[in-house]
This record gives structure tokens, sequence and C-alpha cells, in this order.
């Protein structure tokens, strides 16, 4: 019984956390069939605005205390969080969802990386380059996919490895309550461009609805389901099981959107997922692969 009971508390956490993977990018699927309604740039500030709402009322972030040494590394993560979902929605309005993450994640992994100086750390890069350049349409090598999407997705991750060192910092000092002022600092950016873009088009009873699907799949169920597994994982296994998110994206880009890879795609993505878990793996600190 009692090994029982130690097994299931060791795998619930890794069912939540696969869970929390396949929300973001069910979320992002959703979110990418209303680009002809509303565009990407109107989605992410419905999404954004719709998902501060429902964080702020799960986590109340009024109660957190912001001080004059403490909001700096506040303003950026939150700055980052809208930037980075502004260039990602941009990228998946022209690229296929898989792909997206996959050159995305450049950003979680260079920081990995970077987290850990050593010799074997160079295959991983390269290797994650290699991924790249069969993504990327350079020099003729890669698939030919659309270049200014993908230079969106490389913008995305680089907001991204911000987003996680500029979080740690945040969230040492405000704990979980840091998502939601994050999200509120990044909806004050965000929504006054999606107006600006798209107007009163955004408040539509046909985009309210799904996009507060939009905003529970892919930033409150996932956030809370991520921070159970994140309280009960070692660091380094978080990481791992996080590293395999492309993968996600692009079954459920398949399934949902029916969104074709080719083998390259698919030998690309898989070439950045063994990256991503060899860099994890190999990493000295803690380091948290995402959000």
């Amino acid at each position: 019984m009692r090994e029982k009971l130690r097994r299931m508390s060791t795998l619930l956490p890794i069912a939540l956390l696969l869970a929390a993977m396949a929300s973001v990018q069910m979320g992002a699927s959703i979110a990418k069939t209303l680009f002809p309604v509303v565009g990407p740039v109107g989605m992410v500030a419905v999404r954004i605005a719709l998902g501060t709402i429902v964080l702020c009322m799960l986590m109340r972030p009024w109660r957190a205390r912001i001080t004059a040494a403490n909001w700096r590394p506040l303003a950026v993560y939150g700055i980052t969080l809208g930037v980075m979902n502004l260039f990602y929605y941009l990228s998946l309005s022209r690229v296929p969802l898989g792909i997206a993450v996959a050159i995305e994640f450049t950003g979680p992994l260079a920081v990995a990386v970077l987290s850990s100086r050593r010799l074997l750390d160079f295959c991983w890069i390269l290797l994650a380059a290699a991924g790249l350049l069969l993504l990327l349409p350079v020099a003729h090598v890669g698939v030919g996919i659309d270049p200014l999407g993908g230079l969106y997705a490389l913008a995305a991750g680089a907001c991204w490895a911000l987003y996680i060192i500029y979080g740690q910092k945040a969230g040492a000092d405000h704990g979980t309550q840091t998502v939601a002022i994050g999200s509120l600092i990044s909806a004050l950016i965000v929504i006054p461009i999606g107006l600006l873009d798209r107007g009163p088009a955004l408040f539509s009873s046909s985009i309210l609805l799904p996009g507060l699907a939009v905003g529970i799949l892919s930033t409150a169920l996932p956030y809370t389901l991520e921070m159970y597994a994140l309280t009960r994982l070692p660091a380094r296994t978080f990481g791992i099981l996080m590293s395999i998110e492309p993968a996600f994206g692009a079954l459920i880009g398949f399934v949902y959107l029916h969104e074709w890879l080719t083998a390259i795609q698919w030998t690309a993505i898989a070439l950045v997922i063994v990256a991503s878990i060899g860099a994890t793996a190999c990493a000295r600190q803690k380091i948290p692969i995402g959000a």
C-alpha cells in the first residue's frame, strides 16, 4: 500500500505536467482558428485579457508588496511576457504550430546551456543549430517555411529566455503571485495594441467565449498544473519533461489543425527536443524551462 502511494505521488505530478503541455498547445490551436476573425494581435489581446482576469481571481496579486527595490525585474518579466506572446502568435499565423514551438524553444534551451559552461554543452548547441538549420530557410538547406514566421518564432524564443531569467528574480520576491502581476503588466501593453488593430471586434460574442477557452487553456490551467508539478518533482526532471513540448505542438497541430509536417521537419523537431533534454540534464543550476 505504501509503495503504491509513493508511486502515485510520483506519477501524478508527471501526468499533470503532461496535461499542462497539452493544454497550452490546445489553447494555441484554438487561437489559430480565430486568426481569420481577429488576427494574431487581436487574439493575443483577448487571451491575455481573459487569462489575466482568471489568474487575478485565483492568485489575488493585489496582496503582493511591490517596492522600489523589487519592481524592476517584475516589470521586465511582465513586458517580455506580453511581447513573447505577440511574437509567438504572429509566428503561428505563418508557420505550423509544431515548428513555431520548436524554434521558440531555443530560448529556454539557450538559458539551460549558458547555466552549464562545459565542453559537452557545445554538443547540445550543435544539435539545436542543426534542427534550426533544417527548419529555417537558411542557405537553401531548410524546408522553406515562411521566413518572417521563423524570425517571429526566434524573437519569441529570445523573449522566453528573458522571461525565465527575470521570472526567477521576480518570483523570489513575489512567489506564485508573480504570474498574475506579470500578466497584468503584459495586459496593459498588449490590450491597447489589440484594440488599435481590431477595435470593437474583440468584444464580439463569437470571440469572447472561445477566447475565454484560450485564456484558460493557455494560461490559467497550465500555470496551475505546472506549479503543482514543480513543487513535487526535482527541477531537472521537470525541465526534461518540459523539453518534449515541441512534440506536443506538432502532434496537436496535426490532429486539430491538420498541419502535415515533412520527415525533415519531424527530424528537426526531434533534434531540438534531444538538445533541450541533454542541456537540461547537464545543467548545474535549476532552470525553470517554461511557463
